[in-house]
């Protein structure tokens, strides 16, 4: 029983990890993704000084994420990570590209124009690259025994490019309502008339993803459409277009935290969604969480570590969004 609960608790670590990721580096992977939109000079300096405190320390969750998963669930990342190679692989190098545009930008000012190209290249990369792996874990892995069958190109299809392009869509959303919370004047217009716009495009594409997920696997059908089952999965979309609705109000009352949160909550109802049609399984409908798990006493060793860390992580996260929690002038200053 206990070991049980081990690995339903780390299957829920790993799970926070992830939506912490999504929360913390998506909105600055989004603000490179829409920086070709903002005006060369202090529009794009404004936009870049919004995140500059925070962007580093966000990818400490990417890193708990994958870790975690080798360590808590070896047979599954051993399976996943030759599937995804490719699409893994263009992620790291787009952040490796985004982390250096984003320091040389100041570094190098005579260059300034090719490290903004290189910054929205790294951040549109990365974000399309997870989606694409999400994507393609939802569609399905090859299994042989214990170890990946797949082709080379198996997680390239329309629905992967599709979640990437849903997901560069979702990152974008959260970064202009980052810049509508953090900045002023004209950059902090344009962020509401993005936001808005972008929300609309979010919510096709889910719908479109939602219809086309259906398909892929009898689960998900079963989980989401048969009785009684669909009297709780159908209280997700009602919640979306309420949230939606909030969102809307906030951005006409002209509030300038409430979209971004907003925003963030339709990400938590995606979560929710990927979690009901997935459950309990790692690989969907292939490998469960207690088949892919590490033993018990790795568990609890790991778990020892765990509990003192992520508390340290969260404090100096908090800390460091509370110490830079103003708005960022024109000047560049908080």
């Amino acid at each position: 029983m206990m070991s049980f609960d081990l690995t339903v608790i780390w299957a829920g670590i790993i799970g926070f990890a992830i939506m912490f990721y999504v929360i913390m580096d998506g909105f600055d992977l989004g603000i490179g993704i829409l920086f070709p939109f903002f005006k060369v000079g202090p529009d794009r300096d404004q936009a870049m000084n919004s995140i500059a405190p925070v962007w580093d320390g966000n990818e400490t969750w990417l890193v708990l994420g994958g870790g975690g998963l080798l360590a808590a669930f070896p047979l599954a990342y051993a399976i996943i990570l030759p599937a995804l190679y490719a699409p893994m692989i263009a992620m790291l190098l787009g952040l490796v590209l985004r982390g250096v545009a984003f320091e040389f930008r100041w570094r190098d000012p005579n260059h300034r124009e090719i490290w903004d190209r290189a910054f929205t290249a790294g951040s549109s990369i990365a974000t399309f690259a997870q989606g694409v792996a999400l994507g393609a874990l939802l569609q399905g892995i090859t299994i042989k025994g214990r170890g990946y069958a797949g082709g080379w190109w198996e997680w390239l299809s329309p629905f992967s490019i599709l979640t990437g392009v849903g997901l560069m869509v979702g990152y974008a959303l959260l970064g202009a309502c980052w810049l509508n919370w953090k900045t002023e004047g004209g950059l902090q217009r344009q962020a509401v008339t993005y936001a808005g716009r972008l929300c609309i495009v979010l919510l096709l594409t889910i719908g479109v993803i939602s219809m086309a997920t259906l398909t892929l696997e009898a689960q998900y059908y079963t989980r989401w459409l048969t009785f009684p089952s669909v009297l709780a999965t159908a209280q997700i979309p009602l919640a979306t277009l309420i949230v939606t609705f909030l969102f809307y109000r906030s951005l006409a009352k002209q509030k300038d935290a409430q979209p971004f949160f907003w925003a963030l909550a339709l990400f938590g109802l995606c979560l929710i969604g990927l979690g009901i049609s997935i459950w309990p399984n790692v690989i969907p409908a292939r490998l469960s969480i207690w088949d892919a798990a590490a033993p018990y006493e790795s568990q609890l060793f790991m778990l020892v570590g765990a509990g003192l860390l992520v508390p340290v992580i969260l404090a100096y996260t908090a800390w460091s969004y509370w110490v830079f929690r103003g708005k960022v002038g024109s000047d560049g200053y908080h």
